[in-house]
C-alpha cells in the first residue's frame, strides 16, 4: 500500500505565506514526479506546481513567482511554498505523486487527502 500525508495548510491574511508538505510511504520503487493540485467549488482539480525526479519544474501561470515546489527524494517528501498569498489562492489543496510500486511496474497517480487554505483578512 501507499499513502500520502499532508501537512500544513489553513488560514492566512493576504500577502502571507504557507508551507506545506506531502510525504509518501509504504511500498515505493521510485517516484516519478511529484505535485500539488488544488480545487475550488465548482471547478476542476487544476495543476500548481509539479516537479519530476531529474528536477524539472513546472507551474501554473498564476503561482508562476510566488510559490515554489521542491523535494527530499531519499526521504519521499516535497514541499510548496507559497508567498504573497491572494484571496483567489483559497482552495483545497492535495499533494500528488506518480509512483511505481514495482520496477517495471507504470506509475500510478497517487492522492493526499486534501488541505484545505484560506486566504482571507
Amino acid at each position: 500500500q501507499v499513502q500520502l500525508v499532508e501537512s500544513g495548510g489553513g488560514l492566512v491574511q493576504p500577502g502571507g505565506s504557507l508551507r506545506r508538505s506531502c510525504a509518501a510511504s509504504g511500498s515505493i520503487f521510485s517516484i516519478d514526479a511529484m505535485g500539488w493540485y488544488r480545487q475550488a467549488p465548482g471547478k476542476q482539480r487544476e495543476l500548481v506546481a509539479r516537479i519530476t525526479s531529474e528536477g524539472t519544474q513546472k507551474y501554473a501561470d498564476s503561482v508562476k513567482g510566488r510559490f515554489t515546489i521542491s523535494r527530499h527524494n531519499a526521504k519521499n517528501t516535497w514541499y510548496l511554498q507559497m508567498n504573497s498569498l491572494k484571496p483567489e489562492d483559497t482552495c483545497v489543496y492535495y499533494c500528488n505523486a506518480e509512483i511505481r510500486r514495482l520496477p517495471r511496474e507504470d506509475p500510478y497517480d497517487y492522492w493526499g487527502q486534501g488541505t484545505q487554505v484560506t486566504v482571507s483578512s
